[in-house]
């Protein structure tokens, strides 16, 4: 907790009007009251969240839908982020027209731009613009909000507040996956997601256009460490000659002590971001779940995060220190990032291993972020309460700037990904309907084909062609081995050569001498060998082992010819042309997303030396006595001004 003393704000303004646009409370209000302004922007901030997110949840279907590249979904994020990152400065600037005002103009613009925008974007071009429009909104907004609880929240409680607030983007992605993972298989269609999220966030916004106010200036610019600060930081409002403005805001939150901290959180939230945008893409991609299946999985990060917040945010109130809960969040946070890394190259991990990654990562990313979160609005507070807008903007502009960077770079790192989500969607459906011709078209190799092509004589090629769609059709070792063997032997060729009356002969009655001279002297003419050599060639073809190399080849030989024209021209065309691509990229897709789960652990390490930036006591005892000592300093305030 800090206990810098403040200086006072001339205020000057007398009580504060009621009405839907002066919101100001020139008094602090009572617990009930103050609870039911803090609920309303923490029920705001989720559905802030809830639709800047509910993109995430259908992104395979917009990226279909509206012809776009996954590279060019990826870019509409980024310039969604940043504009965002300029609106957040923005919206330090535009504090003068009030927080509660930027937070209900802003819910009414986003919903419609939910509802009725975005679904009816007939191209990915008014879809980027659309989407733009929204961000510079959010940006805005979310900036607002934050500041609202600070003011609302006193020190002792900061935590709790602030775990509340941090629980916008957490149950905004839950909301966005338990919805989606809940009815996409009733409403197929991706603008139901929209029009669900749309009509929830123009009622939150009539609720927050009739129930949210916000503090005066000369209440909200001081610094209130308990509820035991209320009398004084009153009585400080009404003076209004006791203190002079402070200047220089941006001056003082560009500085190591704010920026450090607001960059560490940054870095430290790209596995979170990328969850958010990505993770529905990337568990199709690379595990093949459908988007129902991994929103599902994605539901166990943000429960538990949701959790931890709460949770923490408490217990850091009740102990009076963040610093631990920042470095021991950090290093849980860190070993399960890692885990889930390694498992990205590992096909066969469960859905439930993924599951217990994302607990570990997401408690310890709640109990991090919540107490950062605290300590920074704390930090801001010990520079200059007056300056919280300011300092609040500069986070969320380094927050958003920060993902703007980290969006281009993800591009570069995972370019497999574009070429499944735009050229896989097909080839994943001619798998499902023709999975076995699929498997033999895909598993042979092309190279070899041709050469049979080429030369049917070829038996080594044909041979292992032939073992290729084996192989593709689940045979066992044993009988490709019989196949092979036919093949590489003759046997097969010569089954061929000999005339279907002539070998029906034979199996009639095998002592026909005349049948039997038949087919020697058909064999010797179609595979240009000696009597003898025919002679023992016809022998073999009586061997039951034979037999059955016979009927395998020749049932393999028939799938391979059928294959094509069971999958049809137009899809043999599309996948002879970009079957290739697709395969080496369903292969190199696992490890270029390993890479950027790397990137996301090495922001997580990178955010636990920039605690020390930070306001507030390591130790909670320590922290007890600050709490004591300015509890005494606020009694003599208190005392002196009515002595005057």
């Amino acid at each position: 907790m800090t206990t810098t003393p403040v200086p006072v704000l001339p205020d000057g303004s007398p009580a504060a009007r009621r009405g839907l646009w002066n919101r100001q409370l020139s008094h602090y209000p009572d617990t009930g009251l103050r609870y039911l302004y803090l609920a309303i922007t923490v029920l705001s901030t989720v559905v802030l969240y809830y639709e800047l997110y509910v993109s995430g949840s259908v992104a395979t279907q917009i990226i279909t839908e509206l012809g776009m590249s996954f590279s060019y979904f990826v870019w509409i994020s980024v310039a969604g982020n940043a504009v965002g990152a300029f609106a957040s400065l923005f919206a330090g600037l535009a504090d003068r027209w009030g927080r509660a005002n930027l937070v209900v103009g802003g819910l009414l613009a986003t919903g419609l731009i939910i509802l009725v925008g975005l679904p009816h974007a007939p191209n990915g071009v008014a879809y980027l613009v659309l989407y733009v429009l929204l961000s510079f909104v959010e940006g805005v907004v979310l900036v607002a909000t934050p500041a609202l609880i600070r003011d609302f929240s006193p020190q002792v409680g900061r935590g709790a507040a602030m775990g509340f607030w941090t629980l916008g983007p957490v149950l905004g992605s839950l909301v966005v996956t338990t919805v989606s993972s809940n009815t996409l298989d009733q409403h197929p269609d991706w603008r139901f997601q929209f029009h669900v999220c749309g009509v929830v966030g123009l009622v939150v916004f009539v609720a927050a256009l009739l129930g949210l106010r916000e503090l005066s200036p000369a209440l909200r610019d001081q610094l209130m460490v308990s509820m035991r600060d209320r009398a004084l930081v009153e009585a400080r409002a009404k003076d209004a000659g006791s203190a002079s403005e402070p200047g220089g805001a941006w001056r003082q939150m560009l500085s190591l002590g704010i920026v450090g901290p607001a960059v560490a959180i940054s870095v430290f939230l790209l596995l979170y971001y990328a969850l958010v945008g990505f993770a529905v893409v990337y568990f199709a991609t690379t595990f093949g779940y459908s988007d129902q299946r991994a929103n599902a999985l994605v539901n166990w990060y943000w429960a538990f995060n949701a959790i931890s917040l709460v949770v923490f945010g408490l217990l850091s109130d009740k102990l009076r220190v963040r610093k631990p809960f920042m470095v021991l969040g950090g290093l849980i946070s860190v070993v399960g990032t890692v885990l889930f890394a390694v498992a990205a190259t590992r096909p066969d991990t469960g859905y439930y291993d993924f599951a217990l990654y994302f607990v570990l990562g997401s408690v310890g990313g709640g109990m991090a972020y919540v107490a950062w979160m605290a300590s920074f609005t704390e930090t801001v507070e010990k520079r200059n309460p007056a300056a919280t807008a300011v300092g609040l903007a500069v986070w969320g502009w380094t927050l958003r700037l920060v993902v703007t960077l980290s969006l281009v770079v993800l591009t570069f790192i995972v370019p497999a990904t574009s070429t499944l989500v735009e050229k896989g969607a097909r080839i994943t459906a001619v798998q499902q309907e023709h999975p076995r011709q699929f498997a033999i078209v895909t598993g042979i190799d092309s190279a070899l084909a041709a050469r049979v092509r080429q030369d049917p004589a070829d038996r080594n090629a044909l041979a292992e062609l032939l073992g290729q769609v084996a192989t593709a059709e689940g045979a066992g070792p044993v009988q490709i081995h019989r196949a092979q063997s036919v093949v590489r032997g003759g046997q097969l060729a010569a089954a061929q050569t000999v005339a279907p009356a002539t070998m029906a002969a034979i199996q009639a009655d095998p002592r026909d001498t005349a049948a039997q001279a038949d087919a020697v002297k058909q064999i010797t003419a179609g595979l240009g060998v000696d009597r003898a050599a025919a002679v023992k060639l016809l022998a073999g073809l009586g061997d039951p082992g034979t037999q059955q190399g016979l009927r395998l080849a020749v049932r393999y030989a028939a799938d391979l010819k059928a294959a094509p024209t069971a999958i049809g021209k137009r899809d043999m065309a599309y996948l002879t042309a970009h079957g290739a691509e697709v395969a080496k990229a369903a292969r190199d897709n696992p490890r270029q997303w390993q890479t950027w789960w790397w990137v996301c652990v090495a922001g997580q390490l990178l955010f636990l030396p920039c605690v020390f930036l930070m306001a507030g006591r390591w130790n909670p005892r320590r922290a007890r006595e600050d709490e004591r000592a300015h509890d005494a300093l606020v009694d003599r305030e208190l005392a002196a001004l009515r002595e005057s």
